[in-house]
């Protein structure tokens, strides 16, 4: 089974802002209501340790690896809900620039068996948490 969730935002800032808070992961902490730590770095091959809160859901760490980075342009990270096929998530963010500032998508493509059982949780709260990352992302860049 196989599930996209896409959101998108447009932000009143450039790119390089953008892309320069979405990569400090130290300071995910400071305004990121969704991914509220994460631990490691913006490498190919990294792992990387991240606490989650969707709304309304409850707070979990994920250990993906880290398994794209076009500097400026996207960052990736593949995850897995214990044994890789189970429940595979690849989280990933592209920014584009537009005529007045950035375009900020926030996608995870999702397979394994356990996608159709968890899709309402996917619809729900993961949704909301990647909305709440999105306006946190804006809010945070417009304001630098």
């Amino acid at each position: 089974m196989k599930y996209e969730l896409q959101t998108e935002i447009t932000i009143d800032a450039s790119p390089e802002i953008v892309w320069d808070i979405l990569t400090d992961l130290d300071h995910y902490p400071d305004w990121n209501p969704f991914v509220v730590s994460s631990e490691g770095a913006v490498e190919v091959g990294t792992k990387l340790v991240n606490r989650m809160v969707a709304p309304g859901g409850r707070a979990m760490t994920i250990k993906p690896t880290v398994t794209a980075v076009e500097p400026g342009q996207v960052y990736e990270w593949l995850g897995h809900l214990g044994i890789p096929g189970i429940f595979d998530g690849r989280h990933r963010f592209e920014i584009e620039p537009t005529a007045t500032g950035t375009r900020f998508r926030h996608m995870e493509f999702f397979t394994g068996i356990l996608v159709r059982p968890m899709r309402k949780m996917i619809d729900g709260s993961t949704r909301d948490g990647f909305i709440a990352f999105n306006d946190a992302i804006k809010a945070h860049a417009e304001s630098t």
